[in-house]
């Protein structure tokens, strides 16, 4: 591991600190704000506004009333009008947003042109829009006649009304421009309570619906809040018709339980504890490294594959290359080109980090390279790139989602069987990666219980391919097709021709 001192920030961006409510942008009523903390340096970029109850409130009654008083709803056109205005603005605004991301996230630059923002960033928005067209919200079913005189059926798909959606913060512009895309383009109306550790990501939003777009006053709100009753205000309020929260499982446990009492939809993006899993006929030169992979944004991602699962003949090489690989990466100022492990969101994640690694220790696991702050880095939330070996499937490294730059290597017996049945030995589900030759891949990954696999280096990602989880890792899917119909009623129409 080689690492980089971080240089006192400078911000090249324009960021926008208060909330957006029924088309105005204005601090909160409670006249409170909080510090936005650079995660490399510790220093304070600024400030956010920090909602309260009436504020969040009263972005609830807007989108109430933007949704029963408009056409918003109904009018495909309209929303695709606006929906493209959204995306023509996002890419004016594009190296803004990824300045942004690196200074409040701690993203490190060379991520910022993957998923952080280079690949969502062309589909996200226009996809659902030019979905609107596509989506067939009508359809025939055949005539009937059961109390004698003839008839037409016909099914139709309408939106739901209004949306609480809950974003966290490792990946905020990705995941903010997937929920707000589909919710708006299937006529929903929507609060977005974005989070407060990078709240400048979702606040920018409001300010370019505000000036770069025609969505009516209501449609679109943001609140940002520190306090968790004025959150879930989403989840209890009846005027609200649907939660999309991608988090952790033990949040997305409780918003499901607020939300039962008014029968609220859920849409649950959780946890993961996914797998690297390699197959015996795979060419380890090539594949092994490619645990690398779990150290984007520091394995601050729900679908890393922090699992190692290899033959075990092949156990004390994979251990080798992990640690050789893991021990050269770059680590440090998220600004450099260079950097590929930037720092960890907050004290908090890197303090819930380092604990994991000491929980991995004494449960017997042994750290090969790593295991804890990295040396020369004395300001900044960092942790070093760390691999586990002699970890099994009893240890919690192995099922419990660490959600930082920590990955476990675990050998396997009796061939493809015994791979299956260690990656499927998860109360998670959400993606993998299998490597080996492509039949036999196909024929493991349609055994593994998750909801997305990549072979072979193979993406599934994309606008239009849904996402979501098996088991603890969620409810429902976001993006594609599924992810639409997400977000809309189904109603059954019976009516004659005259």
């Amino acid at each position: 591991m080689t690492s980089s001192s971080v240089a006192a920030s400078t911000l090249p961006f324009n960021a926008e600190t208060r909330l957006y409510i029924d088309g105005k942008l204005r601090d909160s009523l409670t006249g409170m704000s909080a510090e936005n903390i650079n995660p490399a340096t510790e220093e304070v970029l600024g400030v956010a506004t920090d909602a309260g109850a009436e504020d969040m409130q009263s972005a609830i009654a807007a989108a109430r009333r933007a949704f029963d008083t408009t056409d918003w709803s109904t009018n495909h056109e309209f929303r695709q009008h606006c929906l493209m205005q959204l995306h023509d603005a996002l890419q004016q605004e594009k190296e803004d947003i990824r300045a942004e991301l690196v200074a409040e996230v701690g993203a490190p630059l060379s991520s910022t042109y993957l998923a952080q923002l280079e690949w969502p960033i062309p589909d996200a928005v226009r996809w659902p829009a030019q979905y609107i067209s596509e989506f067939p919200w009508e359809r025939k079913l055949s005539d009937g006649a059961l109390l004698g005189a003839p008839y037409h059926r016909k099914v139709v798909k309408e939106a739901l009304g209004v949306v609480g959606a809950i974003t966290p913060w490792n990946f905020p512009f990705e995941i903010i421009s997937n929920k707000i895309a589909q919710i708006l383009a299937t006529g929903n109306t929507m609060v977005l309570k974005p989070a407060m550790e990078t709240p400048w990501s979702g606040l920018r939003w409001g300010r370019i619906v505000a000036e770069r777009t025609d969505i009516p006053a209501g449609v679109f709100n943001v609140v940002p809040t520190s306090d968790n009753g004025v959150a879930q205000l989403l989840a209890t309020d009846p005027r609200v018709d649907m939660v999309s929260f991608t988090g952790s499982t033990a949040v997305g446990k409780l918003l499901q339980r607020l939300s039962a009492d008014t029968m609220k939809r859920t849409l649950l993006e959780l946890g993961g504890k996914s797998a690297y899993m390699v197959l015996d006929d795979a060419d380890m030169d090539t594949v092994l490294p490619g645990c690398i992979g779990a150290l984007m944004h520091s394995g601050q991602a729900c679908a890393m594959t922090g699992r190692v699962l290899v033959p075990r003949e092949v156990y004390d090489q994979a251990v080798e290359v992990a640690t050789a690989t893991f021990t050269a990466v770059p680590v440090g100022d998220p600004s450099d080109p260079a950097t590929f492990c930037g720092p960890l969101v907050s004290a908090k994640q890197r303090d819930r980090v380092l604990n994991y690694i000491d929980i991995g220790q004494q449960q017997g696991g042994r750290v090969t390279v790593g295991g804890g702050k990295p040396k020369g880095l004395d300001r900044g939330y960092f942790v070093a790139p760390t691999v586990f070996a002699d970890v099994d499937a009893n240890h919690r490294l192995f099922q419990e989602e660490i959600f930082g730059p920590v990955i476990t290597v675990t050998p396997y017996d009796r061939g493809d069987e015994g791979l299956i049945e260690l990656a499927n030995n998860s109360t998670y589900g959400l993606s993998g990666a299998v490597m080996g030759s492509p039949d036999r891949a196909m024929a493991v990954a349609r055994r593994i219980r998750t909801g997305s696999l990549m072979l072979n280096g193979a993406m599934f990602y994309g606008a239009d391919a849904p996402f979501g989880g098996y088991k603890m890792s969620g409810v429902g899917r976001q993006n594609g097709h599924e992810g639409f119909e997400q977000h809309l009623q189904t109603k059954s129409i019976g009516y004659t021709s005259a």
